[in-house]
């Protein structure tokens, strides 16, 4: 019976490729491992759908600083879905409508 290579083991033989293997490694591995999985937005981020972002997180997502996410909620420009305690969190659903239309107005 074969021996399975585990995860660690494979890592360690990885990391003693020399660099030109591990870049073809790493070529085939994007190329051949996920073939034939054509996974929609949804399909990758469609359990957040549901989900509420932290200030932090939110801020992250919009790919923006955190004291200008503070200043958007200030003015009103995004409001939170829900609070705990002093936390305000946000929809994920208002988030992404957000960051759609401040792409559309940078174009």
């Amino acid at each position: 019976m074969a021996h399975a290579v585990t995860a660690a083991e494979l890592f360690r033989e990885l990391r003693q490729l020399p660099n030109s293997e591990r870049q073809k490694f790493f070529v085939l591995l994007a190329n051949q491992a996920f073939q034939g999985e054509d996974l929609s937005h949804e399909a990758v981020f469609g359990h957040l759908a549901g989900d509420e972002f932290t200030a932090a997180e939110a801020s992250e997502y919009l790919e923006i600083s955190l004291s200008t996410f503070r200043r958007l909620v200030a003015s009103q420009k995004l409001q939170p879905s829900s609070s705990v305690g002093r936390s305000q969190l946000f929809a994920v659903p208002a988030l992404k409508a957000f960051k759609k239309a401040m792409r559309a107005t940078k174009a």
